[in-house]
């Protein structure tokens, strides 16, 4: 099974007020295993980015200036995601700039249960919990030491492993991925302390309490010996 982890920068919050993509990062996975193939391109938004913005991902302007508008791009994104499942984490605000500027380059946009919402599994597997990806890095033990920035490949990298532990965690001795996970070098390191086993045998106090509950109950079908 082919799936797509994907994450993107932008300018703002919404592309109908004027705002842009101006990163998008993807990692491919099969069978859950990173095969090392990724996809990664700056854009040139054609307009300011806000400072508030350039806080968050620090992409400016200047650096964008000379990097390919979304149309020359496009064609080599598509290819690369394929028809695969898009992994993303608050799967509504980056599907909604995808589709914007797909359908601005005249591509067909996509439906949105075609993305896997990690931000919504988190929250269903940990209700009340923080659930950003800092947060679900922090919980699983996953290194993001390096992402000082926000940045689309690195997130994408980093979602990857939170995606593989969101659905269970990997088996052990079980590599994520089958070859390098970044083009650029970035490595991720997973550190999970060491925890001893917990005991499992009920005290004295439960043993009582359950045997308080069972003569409270008729003919219970279970009873302690």
């Amino acid at each position: 099974m082919r799936e797509i982890v994907l994450d993107t920068e932008t300018t703002g919050f919404k592309p109908e007020e004027g705002h842009r993509l101006i990163e998008i990062g993807c990692v491919e996975l099969v069978n859950h295993v990173a095969t090392g193939r990724n996809f990664h391109r700056y854009i040139n938004p054609e307009r300011d980015v806000p400072a508030d913005a350039v806080a968050v991902h620090g992409l400016t302007g200047e650096f964008l200036a000379d990097k390919p508008l979304f149309n020359a791009v496009v064609a080599d994104f598509v290819e690369f995601i394929g028809d695969a499942p898009l992994v993303i984490h608050n799967a509504a605000f980056d599907m909604n700039f995808l589709n914007w500027e797909l359908k601005i380059a005249g591509y067909p946009v996509m439906p949105r249960d075609r993305a896997v919402d990690t931000l919504m599994m988190a929250r269903q597997k940990f209700p009340g919990a923080p659930a950003t990806l800092d947060a679900l890095c922090k919980r699983f033990g996953i290194d993001n030491s390096s992402r000082t920035y926000h940045g689309a490949l690195l997130d994408a990298q980093l979602l990857a492993e939170v995606y593989l532990e969101l659905l269970g965690g990997r088996q052990a001795g079980l590599a994520l991925s089958a070859g390098p996970l970044g083009t650029g070098g970035t490595s991720i390191r997973i550190d999970r302390p060491y925890r001893a086993p917990r005991p499992h045998a009920p005290s004295e106090e439960e043993l009582s309490a359950h045997a308080e509950l069972l003569g409270k109950l008729k003919n219970p079908l279970w009873v302690a010996e």
